[in-house]
């Protein structure tokens, strides 16, 4: 009988010690998911900010800000990456905005 009592009393434990664990992993990766989020937003709006750039006409053409652009292209593509595996706490409607703007931006650079 005391052997099933310790063994009851083990399991409790070890069932609160799992769960107080899983808390601390489910905030960590809630914390990761956010500032993951942030740091694709804010890649997102600076590649807008160098695809304007280069659309300037006195900026047109430079190849230093073209490079900038094919880079930060880059940057952001692996950013998705990371960002598709943690995407439960996107901005959403920023993201759509943010696309938006890109693909208007990519549109007049056609023309």
């Amino acid at each position: 009988m005391i052997y099933l009592v310790a063994i009851a009393v083990f399991s409790v434990l070890f069932n609160i010690f799992l769960v107080w664990y899983l808390v601390r992993i489910l905030r960590k990766f809630l914390f990761i998911s956010e500032n993951l989020s942030d740091l694709f937003l804010v890649t997102k709006s600076f590649q807008v900010f160098i695809g304007n750039l280069y659309s300037m006409e006195s900026y047109h053409g430079e190849p230093m800000i073209q490079e900038m652009v094919y880079r930060i292209k880059q940057v952001s593509d692996e950013i998705e990456v990371f960002r598709d595996t943690f995407e439960y706490t996107l901005d959403e409607e920023l993201e759509d905005e943010l696309d938006d703007v890109y693909q208007e931006d990519e549109t007049q650079e056609v023309d």
